[in-house]
């Protein structure tokens, strides 16, 4: 079904989750971010959380990421080290298929994501060593 969204009264119905970690349990995340439509093999979502989320990794498609308010460092890990991206409103990144990413947003952010499914997690403090 083709359907227009108005992300801003879908974020309206989220809240921002507060003190987010790496070790912070998916169930507490549900109301703090939601699918908007599916796109190809996974989903555009948007959310909003202070704090840092867990590593992870789309092993199916790159992501994109967008951020609508706030700002954020986003971390990519590859073979060679690590990239780190400042982003704020308004930016956007491309994270590279299969590399593990994650975000540090300690003043909060609000991001629309378009992510392939599934998507691994990790809380270690490298993943690529697991």
């Amino acid at each position: 079904m083709v359907r227009a969204v108005d992300i801003e009264a879908e974020l309206a119905n989220l809240s921002v989750l507060d003190g987010r970690s790496r070790d912070t349990p998916p169930e507490a995340q549900n109301n703090a971010f939601a699918t908007l439509a599916e796109f190809g093999s996974g989903g555009v979502s948007v959310g909003s959380f202070v704090g840092d989320s867990p590593w992870e990794r789309h092993r199916q498609g790159d992501e994109l990421v967008h951020i609508l308010k706030g700002r954020a460092v986003v971390t990519i890990l590859h073979e060679s080290g690590e990239t780190e991206l400042e982003l704020s409103a308004g930016m956007l990144t491309v994270v590279p298929q299969g590399l593990w990413h994650r975000f540090h947003a300690p003043n909060g952010v609000t991001v629309l994501t378009v992510t392939p499914y599934p998507t691994d997690h990790s809380a270690a403090d490298d993943p690529r060593q697991e």
